[in-house]
């Protein structure tokens, strides 16, 4: 103890006489406030607006994109790259799911639950299942319409089937890639930001639409203000989780291309819901053949139903 009492005097001692040496040199204190730099202090004055440039375009963004590069290295026409987009649990899908369907307000989907790893198999599972329930939900819903009436004979429609499976696989993939080719030409015409790619704009569409899974099952009842009422309230929901998402992305454009993109991607969206509504489930009735009935004589009698 005695030596290291020495040793710390000693220290002392050098320090004083350096400072007599040179009394203009500078000294640090612990007690000392560290400066904020400007840019920093400027950003935490607008704590929601950091949150959206850092999923548009910061360095921790521009890390993420280059961790996620590094991690889909292999070249694409491997099998190893694209199993890199079905890289998920059911955990994750789940909570991309409950996202989609309680969208929280002010938050944004992306950052919440894409970014770290956007896939494929959330989306291409929902637009499949998405397909058969509308089908499926299409002919009983036309079968319990036309049941007990007499001249009605029941024959499944399979070709609606492949025309929903158009439907909504058409609107899942080039819609997005409408999007994302329109922001990638305004970013370079008015901000020089990093926007969404294009998987990740698949992955919110793929996920908006799992609300209308149990929709379409509900679209069953017969009764169209019961439907219409449905299509409203999926509307809102799978549409906030839209607005939420790419509102940030073009907030800073000019004002009317902002609200008229915006505008856009929930037009599209209510289209499909409605076409869906009104064409595999509000279809108008046919005219049924009238059935033959042979008469004793040997003619033919053609009833006529009213």
């Amino acid at each position: 103890i005695s030596c290291l009492v020495m040793y710390l005097l000693a220290e002392f001692d050098d320090a004083a006489n350096l400072l007599a040496a040179n009394p203009d040199a500078t000294t640090i204190s612990i007690d000392e406030p560290v400066e904020i730099p400007k840019n920093q202090h400027s950003r935490l004055q607008e704590p929601g607006r950091e949150e959206d440039d850092e999923l548009l375009g910061t360095d921790d963004s521009d890390k993420t994109e280059l961790l996620a590069g590094q991690k889909k290295s292999a070249p694409f026409w491997t099998f190893e790259y694209y199993q890199t987009f079905f890289d998920v649990d059911t955990y994750q899908v789940l909570d991309r799911i409950k996202g989609s369907v309680f969208p929280v307000p002010g938050k944004n989907f992306v950052r919440l639950y894409i970014r770290s790893n956007p896939d494929l198999y959330g989306p291409f599972w929902i637009c499949a299942t998405l397909v058969f329930t509308i089908a499926v939900s299409g002919n009983l819903s036309n079968f319990f319409i036309h049941l007990g009436k007499p001249t009605y004979h029941y024959v499944p429609e399979f070709r609606k089937v492949s025309i929903a499976a158009t439907t909504i696989y058409a609107y899942a993939w080039l819609v997005p890639l409408a999007l994302w080719g329109f922001l990638m030409w305004r970013n370079t015409k008015v901000m020089n930001i990093v926007s969404y790619s294009f998987l990740e704009i698949v992955c919110v569409y793929g996920y908006s639409l799992f609300i209308y899974i149990p929709t379409a099952i509900l679209w069953i009842i017969p009764q169209k203000v019961v439907r219409w009422v449905l299509v409203v309230f999926s509307l809102c929901l799978s549409g906030s989780v839209l607005v939420m998402t790419f509102w940030p992305a073009v907030r800073d454009d000019n004002r009317r291309i902002a609200v008229a993109t915006v505008a856009t991607i929930l037009l599209l969206h209510a289209l499909l819901a409605v076409g869906c509504l009104a064409y595999f489930f509000d279809a108008p009735e046919l005219d049924l053949p009238a059935p033959i009935i042979p008469a004793h004589n040997g003619t033919t009698v053609i009833t006529r139903s009213h």
